[in-house]
């Protein structure tokens, strides 16, 4: 085993009243991929911000490699002093560190360097805090919530992009997909302690489970064992007096344990408010447009949307998803077509935005709308602090302002009310951001569940495979011209079908080619047209040479090091890691060079 270029060593953090960390322990080893796991408010982001010397613990030790390097994805990235994107992403490279990969990873991101930072969007800023801390390759590479504000293409592509990388890493994420195709280990922080499972996220809610059932099951057996020393106390044949002392002693501390016992987390207790039924016909748009100037946000498109109905809306950023949503919802007049809603429509929307947060309101303000201490929800009055713990808000935070909360416990919030909410059409955007995982699969149960409509924007694949009937998105993904459509079932069943109908495009295409080809005389037949290498295959064409005299150079040394015939005899350990790294840099080296030689073997046929 290689020995770890992190540690953190029961880390001890409190703000006052229950301890936020109460002894936990993170350790990375090169190559690691770990998720970090837990509700909201557990502590995640503070032991990341402990691990990136951020923040300091008020007890433990922490110990960083001295040669590793480290990078941290900043929630809010600080943009101060840089006049384009460009200059504040190569901020972030070392000496030795590659210019042409901050180019490589905007490009992949959606950016072009030369945006203002200061007019930049939340995903923008998001996207180009990645292209800073990615740059580098560090050692480490700390990321919190790395999916929020992206679209589903740039979410696998930096997928395959995290999988590839030398970089160990530690995630902070909600997007299971994402977890299960990155991960490698994972640490689940819980009641301000740490347990390792050294397998991938896929395997963490059974081990989880187990856990819990098997602590339970502990407390039972404690619970059980006073009882019989109480029993023993009250009618038990008295014995020597310092065995009977012993035995109030161990009694006392039983019931200290037992009483000390904090449990797991509660979890959100919820259900949508019940409106009158619709009508069966929910909305019916006929053949609508939109357009912004000389770009098409969406061409002639046609849907009827039924009672009972759960639709997803997917695409890249831009696409125009949030744009087909107003139309469909009449909050946005089509250029042309019409849009019919139906009847009885009682209309709840949760904007990913948050442009409903009055950050200065209380919580109990908000979800009362300043009508006193009650709420009507479900038809039963509820007072407000009732309602709040449904919710995990403790009933001291009725008066708190919605600032001091977390991006989840606004997220939360602005659950709760939509939830007190009587309606039958339930319009989301974004509504995944911020939630843990427990809160999500609340939101996953509602949404399947609901009697009434739901129309939902997402990025979360898993989310939209377990909660839609059917899914919309753009007929060409990787250009959007406005076409939209409709697939039945969630986002793996569109991803199954848009494969299965490209694959019938090619084989008419074929079969149509092979026909003209076997009638067009052989001295007319057509030259075939020149194409041209993609951006992602010039840039590798150009910066692949130098990516493998850099891992030339780094075998050398570990070959220079391996020389020396005392080191297996001094140190066996320093030795097997080098044997490591070398054969790592050679199968990277084999891999290198054959796709240049591929790529410079297409470059000729083009150029021809």
């Amino acid at each position: 085993m290689a020995p770890p270029i992190l540690k953190l060593d029961d880390i001890f953090l409190t703000f006052g009243g229950a301890p936020l960390l109460a002894g936990a322990n993170l350790q990375v080893e090169p190559g690691d991929r770990i998720c970090l796991v837990g509700r909201n408010g557990s502590g995640k982001s503070t032991l990341m911000k402990i691990a990136a010397g951020l923040a300091e613990a008020q007890s433990g030790e922490v110990f960083r490699h001295p040669s590793a390097t480290i990078r941290y994805l900043h929630q809010a990235p600080d943009f101060d002093g840089y006049d384009t994107v460009q200059a504040y992403a190569e901020a972030g490279l070392g000496p030795s560190d590659d210019p042409y990969r901050v180019a490589y990873l905007l490009q992949h991101l959606g950016l072009t360097g030369e945006e203002d930072p200061k007019r930049l969007s939340g995903g923008e800023a998001r996207r180009a805090a990645l292209a800073r801390v990615m740059a580098p390759e560090p050692d480490i590479l700390l990321l919190d919530e790395p999916t929020n504000h992206l679209d589903l293409p740039t979410i696998e592509w930096l997928e395959d992009e995290l999988t590839r990388s030398r970089s160990a890493l530690v995630l902070i994420s909600h997007d299971r997909r994402f977890l299960e195709k990155v991960s490698t280990a994972t640490v689940w922080l819980d009641r301000g302690q740490s347990r390792r499972l050294d397998r991938g996220f896929a395997h963490f809610e059974a081990w989880r489970d187990e856990v819990l059932e098997a602590e339970e099951l502990e407390q039972h057996k404690l619970g059980k064992a006073i009882e019989r020393e109480e029993h023993w106390l009250r009618y038990g044949v008295t014995a020597r007096r310092k065995r009977n002392m012993r035995r109030l002693g161990e009694l006392q501390t039983m019931r200290a344990t037992y009483r000390g016992h904090k449990g797991p987390q509660g979890t959100v207790q919820a259900t949508a408010a019940d409106a009158k039924e619709s009508g069966k016909l929910v909305i019916e748009a006929e053949k609508i447009t939109k357009a912004y100037g000389e770009r098409t946000i969406v061409a002639p498109f046609s849907i009827r949307v039924h009672r009972g109905d759960r639709i997803g809306l997917v695409g890249p950023n831009g696409a125009g998803k949030t744009t087909l949503l107003k139309m469909l919802t009449g909050q946005i007049e089509p250029d042309a077509g019409t849009v019919k809603l139906g009847t009885n429509l009682e209309i709840a929307t949760l904007d990913q935005k948050r442009e409903d947060l009055n950050l200065d309101d209380t919580l109990a303000h908000y979800l009362t709308d300043g009508r006193g201490d009650n709420l009507l929800v479900n038809g039963e009055q509820r007072h407000v602090t009732g309602y709040m713990k449904d919710f995990l808000f403790q009933p001291e935070q009725a008066r708190t302002p919605i600032r001091e909360l977390s991006g989840g416990e606004r997220a939360r919030l602005m659950l709760a009310r939509i939830l007190s909410r009587a309606t039958n059409l339930l319009i989301l955007d974004e509504p995944t951001n911020d939630l843990d995982i427990e809160t999500l699969d609340l939101l996953q149960e509602i949404v399947a569940g609901f009697a009434g409509t739901v129309i939902l924007v997402s990025h979360d694949r898993d989310f939209l495979d377990r909660t839609v009937t059917s899914t919309i998105a753009p007929a060409n993904p990787e250009a959007p011209d406005g076409r939209w459509i409709e697939y039945a079932g969630g986002y793996t069943d569109m991803m199954a079908q848009r494969k299965g109908a490209i694959e019938e495009k090619r084989k008419a295409e074929k079969a149509e080619k092979a026909k003209a080809d076997a009638a067009a005389p052989a001295a007319e037949a057509p030259k075939a047209a020149k194409g041209k290498l993609s951006y992602k295959q010039k840039f590798a064409l150009e910066n692949l040479p130098k990516e493998i005299a850099k891992a030339e150079a780094e075998a050398a040394k570990r070959e220079e090091k391996m020389a020396d015939p005392d080191l297996f005899t001094k140190d066996p350990n320093a030795f097997a890691k080098l044997a490591k790294e070398l054969e790592k840099l050679r199968a990277d080296l084999a891999r290198m060079e054959e796709e240049w030689l591929e790529l410079e073997m297409l470059r000729e046929e083009l150029e021809g």
